[in-house]
């Protein structure tokens, strides 16, 4: 990494444990603190725009969308101002926290930035069985749960590939969640660009509001929470889309294929140089295994809570 415009470093860099994806670290010099995000370009689903993410922030940044500061960019790492905040746990937010967070996602869309890379997005894998022998031929933990659901799994693939999406398109974080989020002085601070693109409004609404009124499953969402969201999304000037099974297919999209690439690192059984640590990848299978056929199973359910 070339880091010396950052200044003269007054410490180590320090990495900062948990990313799901990519590797974080700080770094304090005479000049501030700094997040330093080292991008894992290795297996994954999708490419990422660094210059065009890096261009998107900085007109959300000056059009005062509380997040860190976007400082600098290169082909492997995005490099913005330390923020100090509390994390966000995985649970029902307060409604004045997801009211703020539905505003700024309005003001988000409203933004005036040309995006020239259009993604297409690819056919959700079809491989779980062979998946599931490789995973039960190398003795991986979770290989019997594997198997057992594999089904299933084809069924989501299914889903995501056939759901229909109504639109608008819009230019967006398209990862809103609790990991991606702080708090500070109680109010929201939006984190972790670097998936921003192009999605079907639907998707971006019905994945943050359901990130921000539920815990780590199902069994506890609140529908006043995630109707908050909606309201501040509206009082923002945003408009709601029509309500369907498209507000949640992002999510399980995004989240199968998560899992599909942590089950991939796993099989490799070796401690890569990028991205999460083993140990987290396994966690992400073990997830991914028990909540995605959850959340599939419960899509009418969810459905209900836009009427």
């Amino acid at each position: 990494m070339e880091l010396s415009h950052l200044g003269a470093p007054i410490g180590p860099m320090i990495r900062v444990h948990g990313g799901f994806a990519n590797r974080m670290y700080r770094l304090d010099t005479d000049q501030g603190s700094f997040a330093i995000k080292e991008l894992n370009l290795v297996g994954r689903r999708w490419t990422y725009r660094v210059e065009d993410v890096f261009r998107f922030e900085c007109a959300a940044f000056a059009a005062g969308i509380p997040m860190p500061e976007p400082i600098s960019a290169g082909q492997y790492t995005l490099v913005h101002r330390w923020v100090e905040g509390e994390k966000v746990p995985e649970a029902p937010v307060s409604a004045a926290y997801a009211f703020e967070v539905g505003e700024i996602l309005a003001r988000i869309h409203a933004l005036d930035v040309t995006w020239t890379n259009v993604s297409i997005e690819e056919p959700a894998s079809q491989d779980w069985s062979e998946l599931a022998a490789r995973a039960t031929a190398t003795g991986q933990p979770w290989a019997d749960e594997l198997a057992s659901q594999v089904e299933t799994f084809l069924a989501i693939a299914h889903f995501v590939d056939t759901c229909e999406r109504p639109g608008p398109i819009v230019l967006t974080h398209r990862d809103i969640q609790p990991w991606n989020l702080l708090a500070r002085e109680g109010r929201p601070v939006v984190l972790d660009w670097e998936l921003s693109g192009m999605l079907d409004l639907s998707s971006e609404l019905g994945s943050t509001a359901l990130s921000l009124a539920k815990g780590p499953g199902l069994e506890d969402i609140k529908p006043a929470i995630f109707r908050s969201v909606l309201d501040g999304y509206v009082t923002g000037g945003g408009v709601l889309p029509p309500p369907g099974p498209s507000w949640f297919v992002s999510m399980i999209g995004g989240w199968l294929g998560h899992t599909r690439w942590n089950i991939l690192r796993c099989l490799a059984g070796v401690e890569a140089s990028t991205g999460p640590d083993l140990a987290l990848s396994h966690e992400s299978v073990r997830n991914g295994l028990g909540g995605l056929p959850d959340l599939f199973g419960r899509l009418g359910e969810l459905t209900a809570l836009l009427l």
